[in-house]
């Protein structure tokens, strides 16, 4: 298997930037260049947060080729490669890998509904046919499907499944998990909201939406954790849960593309079916973020 670093910490799941019907090649440079600054763990790339599933095949190549090349090996790149379709799975993962992504990000196949034996099945295939870290997006409230315990351990046996994102919001999953699992597998927070909990249960970090609007503070709250200092923590996640909660009120990336729109100029285009937030949501961006709008800049690169 090829040799990855696994990252602890912030990981930003980094927005895909449209400037009409097209790629914004030159904000996702940007984009990619301010997390780097910020000392952001990592960078996923055409993950949820990056309307993955509206990419085309050439998007999404372009995209991990522009963050693989922009972020010149300072932070990990992966690559959001999953589908319910196992062969195109692969065929996305060995793209992505050849490309030069640090490991794949492969959501549950979703829709179809496969039995446990199918999901084993399916990251078998990806396991034994691209040499690439593996980690598994769990967000059974999207996807329609869980992993059973059974199902995780016989997961483990597969040396490149490395990790797992868990979405739910749920940290009993993680405090139940035996040992041997909890060594095997980097556990990472898929929800901003519940991310704290999660990590001081054993996880490793988590997979951030808000870190695209607030990467310094995302970064802080995960380094107070990592140096047990939970009394920073906590005020940090206090502080930051009126975004997250706001951001929870639109379809994501919408909220996102919007608080970007307003940090940073960016278009808060999103393709259908999402639409625009509404303008209740828009309040109350605007509301979690006004200490950022309503201070001089260098005041609020502390905040960002």
């Amino acid at each position: 298997m090829s040799e990855f670093s696994r990252p602890h910490g912030a990981i930003c799941d980094l927005v895909t930037p449209f400037n009409g019907d097209k790629l914004d090649e030159a904000s996702l440079e940007d984009l990619i260049e301010w997390q780097i600054s910020t000392g952001i763990a990592g960078l996923l790339v055409a993950g949820p947060t990056g309307e993955s599933w509206a990419l085309s095949d050439t998007e999404r190549a372009n995209m991990i080729r522009i963050a693989v090349a922009t972020a010149r090996n300072r932070v990990p790149v992966l690559a959001g490669t999953g589908t319910n379709c196992t062969e195109t799975a692969v065929a996305r993962t060995a793209e992505a890998r050849n490309l030069g992504a640090a490991a794949a990000y492969i959501v549950m196949p979703y829709y179809n509904k496969p039995a446990q034996e199918g999901i084993y099945r399916h990251y078998e295939a990806l396991a034994g046919r691209v040499d690439l870290p593996i980690i598994i997006g769990l967000a059974p409230q999207r996807t329609a499907i869980d992993l059973a315990p059974r199902t995780l351990e016989r997961l483990a046996t597969l040396p490149s499944v490395i990790g797992i994102v868990d979405a739910t919001g749920d940290i009993r999953r993680l405090m139940t998990m035996p040992n041997a699992l909890r060594q095997h597998f980097s556990l990472y927070s898929g929800n901003d909201l519940t991310a704290l909990p999660f990590t001081i249960a054993g996880g490793c970090g988590v997979f951030s939406s808000a870190a695209n609007l607030v990467p310094r503070l995302t970064v802080a709250l995960h380094q107070a954790l990592a140096t047990g200092n939970m009394q920073s923590a906590q005020h940090l996640q206090e502080r930051l849960n009126p975004l997250f909660h706001a951001l929870e009120r639109e379809p994501m990336p919408a909220a996102v593309k919007y608080g970007l729109s307003l940090l940073r100029g960016l278009s808060d285009d999103v393709r259908l079916p999402l639409t625009p937030v509404a303008a209740e949501t828009t309040a109350a961006i605007r509301m979690a973020l006004a200490p950022v709008l309503c201070k001089p800049t260098r005041q609020a690169r502390q905040f960002l």
